[in-house]
């Protein structure tokens, strides 16, 4: 059974910062490359950013350069470092696994950016 667990999620004031994981089983999880995405609410989910097989990284243009992503492929478990957080960084970040056909979901981890 594949799982897809996030946790990291919180309460985290302006400016503040908040590390997401995002811990799989059930998969080789070498073979995948893995996604984070995020849902404010009454909006559509929306792309944040992937990390490929090879450690290749990829970022929305409005998580640039204060979103990280990375993988540790021991851990089976990828990581979404969230620094200088806006309010409008409130979500509910979840995390994607894709290789081939296969696509898989997390249940999502809720962030909340408010002082």
């Amino acid at each position: 059974q594949v799982q897809l667990v996030e946790s990291g999620g919180g309460l985290v004031q302006p400016g503040g910062s908040l590390r997401l994981s995002c811990a799989a089983s059930g998969i080789n999880f070498r073979n995948y490359a893995m996604y984070w995405y995020r849902q404010a609410p009454g909006n559509e989910r929306e792309y944040v950013a992937g990390i490929n097989i090879g450690g290749g990284r990829n970022y929305a243009d409005s998580m640039q350069g204060r979103f990280t992503i990375s993988r540790d492929n021991a851990r089976n478990t990828v990581y979404l470092e969230m620094n200088s957080l806006k309010s409008e960084d409130t979500a509910v970040y979840y995390c994607n696994a894709r290789w081939l056909s296969n696509a898989y979901w997390g249940q999502g981890t809720r962030v909340t950016v408010s002082s």
